[in-house]
């Protein structure tokens, strides 16, 4: 493994060669130099001091050899395209094949950047064959001049095999302005000289070759940007914003012709759109699990990631893929609930002991808790105006509901209380007539089942479940309201916290009948009744 030097000219002395930790061997250049490398070999080769050493003191040590150690460029932003590339005539011979590099002073300068050398020549292959030199320009002064082979640089890009068509010079030197990265630009060179590219790319990171993709792309070296594609389509992507990176960067190559397909393929099906049954057999799968964490954590997700669709843009220009699925599920799941019901209503007619009603329990529980998370689907997709329809009419659930123990029954409860719920904030709206029948079907059983919700289910919110209730309540005539909170207060007078406070509802009822009254005009409401009937 060859060295790489770069020269320190000291003011009024020569050119001193010191070892620079870049690693280049018979397949080429590898590790490039990065400006924070430079830095730190400066440092540790002139340590800062206050005065200078006594004559007697022993020479400062010399850098590691680079035959020992390779020290990893820092990863930055992308180079920029090549800009403004011309032949130079300022590109000058260095002694002995290296390169000069100006301090800013003799004494230690305060900033960062004038402490680095200015300067840099890298020789690729062996020593004192290159026949054409690249000059990149970076930040602060930075400078790299490479010595590279005019018949491998042409071969590999054809950017550079342009440029070279339109120069005489025997010796061509090219310029490249406003690098922002010189390291990643150098690398990339680099990499015409390596055999095998890909076991090169494999020890760094995304982010890293996505660096030299763009690099690859601007000075057209078709083979390394094969090579990086076949390194980001097997590599893992940490993350979505990494994973965003590559998309950007692989639709863009994609934009001018550039075959990426594999790498597409780890994001995007093949089909325009995954079909129903892949959502219907999820939707199957956690319905049927009977291992209640996971159930619990899988129902958690999947409502998480249909609520993400249902907020992106192409919602109102796309069918909606849930509501055949989830309406399907809502009447099994049903059907399997009314069957747990009256199997729980036979044992209790015989006088079993507990322990045989416990399956039971368990089936009516799991049951319940599908019905409520469909509908919970439902109700913020806004299309749960049907199950409303669908849930009034169990009206043999409800009579058999009032038959069994509150501790079996109470689960269904909470049914009822979702749709409450969902009146009250808008997220379905059902007919009037569906409302009333949904009051008086299940507003009762809700009340007697209010104690076990309150005190049992760790989700039940007392306040929320009330201005739900109470909302729904009032959205009927006034006559309706009437009754059935006329009903809930004989209830209420009776159980106090055991049965939901609607108080609130209660008062606004009571203004709208005995404070202000709204009284249409006789003619205009037979009008308004004509109109109606019309």
């Amino acid at each position: 493994m060859a060295d790489i030097r770069f020269s320190k000219v000291e003011p009024g002395g020569e050119a001193k060669i010191k070892n620079v930790p870049i690693a280049v061997n018979p397949e080429g250049f590898w590790c490039c130099p990065s400006p924070v490398g430079f830095e730190k070999v400066l440092k540790a080769q002139n340590p800062p001091s206050k005065s200078k050493p006594p004559p007697s003191s022993p020479p400062l040590p010399k850098a590691p050899s680079v035959h020992k150690k390779k020290i990893p460029s820092s990863e930055k932003q992308s180079t920029k395209n090549p800009s403004k590339p011309v032949s130079s005539d300022e590109c000058k011979s260095t002694t002995n094949g290296a390169s000069e590099s100006n301090m800013a002073g003799e004494r230690t300068p305060r900033n960062r950047a004038d402490n680095l050398p200015r300067k840099v020549s890298i020789e690729f292959d062996k020593v004192g064959t290159s026949d054409m030199k690249v000059v990149l320009f970076g930040k602060h002064g930075f400078s790299v001049k490479l010595n590279v082979h005019k018949a491998i640089i042409m071969e590999n890009s054809s950017f550079f095999a342009e440029k070279l068509a339109e120069l005489d010079s025997d010796v061509p030197c090219l310029k490249i302005d406003d690098c922002e990265d010189v390291d990643i630009y150098v690398e990339t060179i680099g990499l015409m000289y390596c055999k095998d590219m890909k076991q090169r790319l494999i020890k760094q990171s995304v982010q890293r070759v996505l660096h030299i993709l763009k690099v690859a792309e601007a000075i057209g070296f078709s083979s390394c940007i094969q090579s990086c594609l076949d390194y980001l389509e097997a590599a893992p992507w940490v993350g979505e914003e990494e994973e965003q990176k590559v998309l950007s960067s692989v639709l863009r190559l994609q934009s001018k012709g550039i075959g990426v397909s594999p790498i597409l393929k780890r994001v995007s099906p093949n089909i325009a759109k995954p079909p129903k049954d892949t959502l219907s057999h999820i939707v199957d799968l956690v319905l049927k699990s009977n291992e209640e964490r996971g159930r619990r954590e899988m129902k958690s997700i999947v409502l998480k990631l249909l609520r993400e669709k249902n907020c992106s843009s192409d919602r109102n220009n796309s069918p909606d893929i849930c509501y055949e699925t989830i309406y399907s599920s809502c009447k099994s799941c049903l059907g399997s609930l009314l069957v747990h019901f009256r199997e729980a209503s036979q044992l209790g007619v015989s006088g079993r002991p507990m322990d045989c009603k416990e399956p039971i329990a368990k089936q009516i529980a799991l049951e319940a808790d599908n019905i409520t998370w469909l509908l919970e689907i439902l109700a913020e997709r806004q299309i749960a105006d049907e199950f409303a329809i669908m849930w009034v009419n169990q009206q043999e659930l409800a009579d058999i509901h009032q038959k069994l123990p509150t501790m079996i029954r109470y689960h269904v409860s909470c049914i009822s209380v979702r749709l409450f719920v969902g009146i009250g904030r808008g997220e379905l709206l059902p007919s009037k007539d569906t409302r009333h029948m949904l009051l008086q079907t299940w507003l009762e059983p809700l009340i007697n089942d209010y104690s076990w919700l309150n005190h049992v289910c760790r989700s039940f919110d007392r306040k929320v479940v009330e201005e739900g209730i109470g909302r729904t309540i009032l959205t009927l005539p006034l006559e309706d309201q009437q009754s059935i909170l006329l009903s809930w207060l004989g209830k209420f007078l009776k159980a106090g916290d055991n049965c939901p406070n609607l108080q609130r509802a209660f008062e606004v009822w009571w203004r709208r009948t005995f404070i202000r009254p709204y009284v249409e005009p006789q003619g205009t409401q037979g009008q308004s009744d004509n109109a109606m009937s019309e």
